[in-house]
């Protein structure tokens, strides 16, 4: 053995506390914006990670043999070891941060001196959304406070009645006759299409469910200054919790896993000029979109492939990171799924393109790296399932992944973990959490390894699927599917820790390896369970905002002053005095900058009955307007709350 035996519990435990407790005052000490505090944090973790691996490699394997326990071992090991150089690099990524504001507000200030801005089309791609989704990218995307710009909306499924809707608010309509090449083919028909009518230099690509804000193009379009920048980026925000935060009760409390993506990780690739762009919330100039042949459509993940194209020609995505859009995060589980396998593919088959970073010419050797982080964020997820059947395994078939015992894996492997659960806190700032961010990334674990093993055998030829936004959710839901497989995987836990006191050949005393494998089994069957729960999709309720803001009640000629509480286009709850109290009771809610708009009594609320006008001018002051509707930054305490009352059945 390379390394000395732990030593007794006591030592032990005193010098693992020790090293996580300096860890955590590490993150009060050190501050992220500062280049050194970076590197002498990510330096510490990923030597306490690199010892770890080298500790695994030297004493926890068996002699490689053609035998069923030493394949294991060593593919539970080589899928770890994939983890291990993808958190290696996400800390070498790290390093480096990029803030682009100031930037954006000189660009900003000296369009507005000139009073020169260039032309924009604004394209809103829609593929079979309801009317109640897409009209809100529509009007606040015709809201937007820029002069020289129109809006057309890219309709993939070609429905009269979007069509008379553009017509009725101003907006221009485009379709085709068919879906080849998926969003990339219905963008590059706009393109065309475009081409012949205002040929505008700058195009502002949304999606349907994303409403833009009225200072978005100001903001952005400054940043075409430098004549290296092909696409313009900005981060994409929700307005709804997506499936875990809410089926786990923690939308006030988590923050999804994306703005660790957003906030974190893109800023950090701008800084070493590999940023790529998101698929809505870009702007792209034309010129250099006719240069690479249009959006391109080898593979489903165009808005990464549209960015790595550019990059072959030596052009830049730029990322602004401003909240300049807000859109719907995928409302349920078969969603939120559909979208993490479709990019895990999306990015596997640009790996494969002979013109991707991994073959392709014309890319440096930062690009290539920062694409095979990519590639690694979605080759870790077998490693987590490998993780949650290992002690199982273990415990039915005898199968060690690998030979430890608790005080060793105290000794090396829990001080990186800590560490690592501190960095993350830390270089995140406070957007991560220990056992609910296992928990996500668990959820897709099994989708996206199916992907990944069916890639393997069919990389191309597979439908592009949309991710459906709208729909009722007023109803509970079961996803029986993913709930047997996540209830199994907890419950074969729970029957390896009972198997291991109960099974006929175990041996009268525990031995140092059972132990650790019985409190491995505990950890699966934790966070196993916790997916479970996941599972169940409690209802929403439809979308209402924060909207404190003082009205008039009118209730039978008498004007009353009242407080609005929360808002949307059909409801309003208000409190004070005026408060109503009689179910059905005719109202008119004077609201500022709205007008007067019919009400009734419904329940606890008023249900609003606008004019059209009224209606779409609700839709804009309450979309196109940057709201905190879900948890910015993580609470660990209210969080665990949310998990136990789920836990228990309550709402």
């Amino acid at each position: 053995m390379m390394f000395p035996a732990p030593g007794d519990a006591v030592s032990v435990l005193a010098l693992t506390l020790s090293i996580a407790l300096g860890f955590f005052a590490l993150s009060g000490m050190l501050r992220p914006e500062r280049a050194l505090d970076r590197f002498l944090f990510g330096a510490l973790t990923a030597t306490l990670i690199t010892t770890y691996t080298r500790w695994r490699w030297n004493d926890t394997l068996p002699p490689l043999a053609f035998e069923a326990g030493a394949l294991w071992a060593y593919l539970f090991f080589a899928a770890e070891t994939v983890a291990v150089v993808y958190t290696l690099l996400s800390v070498v990524i790290l390093l480096r941060f990029k803030d682009r504001s100031a930037e954006a507000d000189a660009a900003q200030a000296r369009h507005a001196a000139s009073e020169q801005w260039p032309a924009v089309d604004v394209f809103i791609c829609s593929y079979n959304e309801p009317r109640e989704v897409v009209e809100k990218s529509i009007l606040p995307a015709l809201a937007i406070d820029y002069g020289p710009k129109t809006v057309w909306v890219c309709d993939d499924t070609r429905r009269d009645w979007l069509k008379a809707f553009c017509e009725e608010v101003g907006a221009h309509y485009i379709t085709r006759s068919d879906n080849k090449g998926a969003k990339a083919g219905n963008l590059n028909n706009a393109l065309a299409h475009t081409a012949q009518r205002t040929n505008a230099s700058l195009i502002l690509v949304l999606d349907a469910d994303f409403a833009p804000q009225p200072n978005i193009l100001r903001r952005m379009v400054g940043l075409f200054d430098d004549p290296k920048a092909a696409v313009v980026q900005s981060p994409q925000f929700f307005f709804n919790a997506d499936p875990i935060q809410h089926n786990l009760a923690a939308s006030e409390s988590w923050v999804d896993d994306q703005r660790i993506f957003f906030d974190v990780f893109q800023p950090a690739k701008d800084a070493w000029n590999a940023a790529f762009c998101v698929g809505t919330s870009f702007i792209v100039r034309r010129d250099r979109l006719t240069e690479i042949g249009g959006f391109p459509d080898a593979a489903i993940c165009e808005d990464l492939n549209l960015s790595l194209g550019m990059a072959r020609r030596g052009y830049a995505t730029h990322w602004l990171n401003e909240r300049l859009s807000m859109g719907l995060s995928a409302e349920g589980l078969p969603e939120y799924i559909t979208q993490r396998t479709r990019w895990c593919l999306g990015t596997i088959q640009i790996a494969l393109l002979r013109d991707g970073p991994l073959r392709g010419p014309g890319y440096s050797l930062v690009q290539r790296v920062h694409f095979l982080h990519g590639v690694l964020n979605w080759a870790c997820k077998p490693y987590i399932v490998l993780m949650l059947l290992a002690p199982a395994i273990y415990w039915i078939a005898g199968l060690p992944a690998f030979e430890a015992d608790v005080m060793s894996f105290l000794r090396y492997g829990a001080p990186p973990l800590f560490a690592l659960w501190a960095y993350s806190g830390w270089v995140s700032r406070s957007r991560t959490l220990p056992i609910f961010m296992e928990v996500t990334h668990a959820i897709s674990a099994l989708a996206v390894t199916m992907t990944l093993i069916q890639a393997t055998f069919q990389p191309f030829g597979r439908p592009f699927k949309v991710t459906e936004k709208g729909g009722d959710r007023s109803q509970m839901r079961v996803r029986w599917r993913m709930a047997a497989a996540f209830g199994g995987l907890a419950l074969l836990s729970a029957f390896s820790i009972v198997w291991a006191f109960i099974n006929p050949s175990a041996p009268s005393e525990i031995s140092d390896i059972d132990y650790f494998n019985l409190v491995w089994a505990g950890v699966a069957m934790v966070l196993t369970f916790i997916c479970f729960l996941v599972c169940f999709e409690h209802p929403r309720e439809d979308l209402a905002f924060r909207y404190e803001a003082d009205a008039m009640l009118e209730s039978g000629k008498v004007m009353r002053p009242c407080r609005i509480a929360t808002l949307s286009p059909t409801r309003a709850t208000i409190v004070g005095a005026c408060e109503p109290a009689v179910t059905g009771a005719p109202l008119i809610l004077h609201l500022p900058g709205i007008g007067s708009v019919r009400a009734v009594v419904d329940a606890a609320s008023l249900a609003l009955d606008p004019t059209p006008q009224q209606y779409r001018a609700l839709i804009v002051a309450l979309y196109a307007t940057p709201r905190d509707t879900i948890a910015r930054t993580a609470r660990f305490g209210p969080a665990v709350g949310g998990l136990v009352r789920r836990g228990l059945g309550l709402r």
